[in-house]
């Protein structure tokens, strides 16, 4: 957890350990967890996640709450599985339902789900693009839905819809940043922040998911896309040392009412913790 005046002046709590690592599953043998989005249900803090499952050795998706606003977090349980790996799991509510789109890369599909029994019951009710794409964002702006996605190691798509569950097509900008492996890779929901939507981009050198750069759009029409990084950018990044001495490469994060910041983010380390 990561708390702050701002998204760029986020700080860890004292001791700045883990809140959830693979060792808090009670139900699979947890090698790993990443990609942490929040959600708040009515007053209940949420907290859906990928674990690694040692035992089918792929990603399947877990869930956590918390009782203090995101301060401290229990375990539930893996509330997603599929014969192939999900990692990933961009969660929203929209339209009087609770969806998400879960990295489903391994398939060659981006898949929409619907809680029937959230924050169990997930039930895939579309299939929104096909094609081998990875961290799939999802974003309402302007009466219209934007998803970003990256295919390979280097090329970011951009596609709009008038409707979440069908009609993509593709922004004629896209491909965006094609060959760059710094920002093309999503890196946890886009925020709306000050008035702007900021987008999150894993930088993908010198190593995968080594820090976090932040982007400012200045523009976004369905002929139009232009963004900005922000100065402070990237905002988090591999410390050397501790559980995110690797890397650090996703964010997702709530305002509070206090007009300060609560974001979860992840982390890589060679030990395990």
């Amino acid at each position: 957890m990561r708390t702050g005046p701002s998204l760029t002046r986020l700080a860890a709590p004292p001791g700045d350990r883990p809140v959830l690592s693979g060792r808090d599953a009670t139900d699979v043998d947890g090698q790993a967890v990443a990609d942490p989005f929040l959600l708040i249900v009515d007053g209940q803090w949420h907290l859906f996640f990928e674990i690694w499952n040692g035992a089918v050795d792929r990603g399947e998706i877990a869930h956590a709450t918390s009782d203090d606003e995101g301060g401290s977090w229990t375990y539930d349980a893996v509330v997603l599985r599929e014969p192939f790996h999900l990692s990933y799991p961009h969660v929203f509510a929209a339209n009087g339902a609770i969806y998400m789109v879960p990295e489903s890369r391994q398939d060659r599909a981006v898949r929409l789900y619907v809680a029937e029994d959230f924050p169990r019951g997930w039930r895939p009710v579309a299939t929104l693009l096909e094609g081998p794409f990875a961290d799939a964002t999802i974003v309402r702006h302007d009466d219209r839905w934007w998803m970003f996605a990256q295919r390979g190691l280097d090329e970011l798509g951009l596609w709009s819809s008038a409707t979440l569950d069908r009609g993509w097509t593709p922004h004629p900008s896209s491909p965006l940043w094609p060959g760059n492996r710094r920002r093309t890779r999503p890196g946890g929901r886009v925020l709306h922040v000050d008035g702007r939507l900021w987008r999150f981009a894993q930088d993908g050198w010198p190593t995968y998911g080594h820090s976090l750069r932040a982007f400012a759009i200045t523009a976004l029409s369905p002929t139009t896309y232009e963004e900005a990084e922000i100065a402070e950018s990237p905002i988090l990044r591999a410390s050397r040392a501790g559980w995110h001495a690797v890397g650090m490469h996703h964010l997702d994060a709530v305002p509070r009412t206090d007009g300060t910041w609560l974001a979860v983010v992840d982390g890589a380390t060679l030990a395990r913790y």
